[in-house]
């Protein structure tokens, strides 16, 4: 995958393709959680959901790289 994409004329890193999927796989896992009743189980709901994210994340961007 190439380090920069053009769009419109602008560089753009290709990361943030990569962020921006993650951010809907994490809309349909946060829906899942929050459906089947996992956040009962958590202690702090933001910090579980921002970990997520970034695992999410991050597994998508080594899958990449």
């Amino acid at each position: 995958m190439p380090r920069e994409i053009a769009i419109f004329g602008v560089l753009m890193p290709s990361l943030l393709i990569v962020f921006l999927a993650s951010v809907l796989i994490h809309i349909g896992v946060d829906w899942l959680c929050g459906h089947f009743g996992v956040y009962r189980y958590v202690w702090h709901r933001s910090l579980f959901r921002l970990c997520l994210l970034i695992c999410i994340f991050g597994v998508l961007s080594l899958l990449t790289y």
